[in-house]
């Protein structure tokens, strides 16, 4: 299946989900002050609105960190902010971005950045194996340049307090200053929404439909520290 027919089949699995709000209960829109529903439409409108995975459900509930947000509007305003900023402002290709989320999911065990993410991956390129690779603690192998070091700089970041210089100089040739700030809140900013999610127990969004058997990948990744060692063949 091509990368174009899963996107679509993404896309149509949203009808029918649920979202899970954990320890946060689920705030319908009615049910919202000023400030909150401000947040709200922010969040559900362009350009998140329509994507491959689900924000708003048939209920009008907000799903993962989403919601959660509404609890403290003001702040959410400046998170929300941010991670637009970072997914459709960026400057890092699109590959890249993805790549790098994806292995913050998998290190932190997060059920509905994966469930999130891997779709999107699957809409700019990322092949099934690749996710495999990093749902279980590999960089793919055979990644152009550019993208080997954004994710072995994205272990380091993972794994330790500081930065070997040897990362961080294949990072700076490649991606250069801007792109080494970029990548270093692009990390930080999916362990925050990680912990957020972790704090609530927020979970993927439930199906009340079957998937079709091959449009999505594993919904779980088990908890790593990305390697760039032994990579998967």
């Amino acid at each position: 299946m091509s990368n174009h027919q899963q996107s679509e089949l993404l896309g149509s699995e949203r009808t029918g989900e649920k979202a899970d709000g954990g320890r946060f209960p689920l705030l319908a829109p009615d049910a919202l002050d000023d400030e909150q529903l401000a947040l709200y439409n922010t969040i559900a409108g362009p350009p998140r609105a329509g994507g491959p995975f689900l924000v708003v459900d048939d209920d009008g509930h907000l799903a993962g960190p989403f919601n959660a947000l509404l609890y403290a509007p003001g702040i959410g305003q400046a998170v929300q902010a941010l991670g637009a900023a970072l997914r459709f402002n960026g400057k890092l290709p699109a590959r890249t971005r993805e790549l790098v989320i994806c292995a913050v999911a998998a290190e932190r065990s997060s059920a509905y950045e994966w469930y999130a993410h891997s779709r999107v991956a699957l809409t700019v390129g990322i092949t099934a194996t690749e996710l495999d690779n990093l749902r279980t603690g590999f960089v793919p192998a055979g990644l152009p340049d550019h993208e080997h070091s954004a994710l072995s700089f994205t272990a380091a970041l993972l794994g330790g307090r500081t930065v070997p210089a040897g990362h961080h100089a294949a990072a700076l040739k490649h991606h250069g200053h801007a792109g080494i700030t970029e990548l270093a809140v692009l990390v930080g900013y999916y362990r925050a929404l990680s912990g957020l999610l972790a704090a609530g127990d927020v979970n993927a969004p439930a199906s009340t439909e079957p998937a079709p058997h091959d449009a999505t990948p594993h919904s779980h990744p088990q908890p790593h520290i990305l390697t760039t060692k032994g990579e998967h063949p």
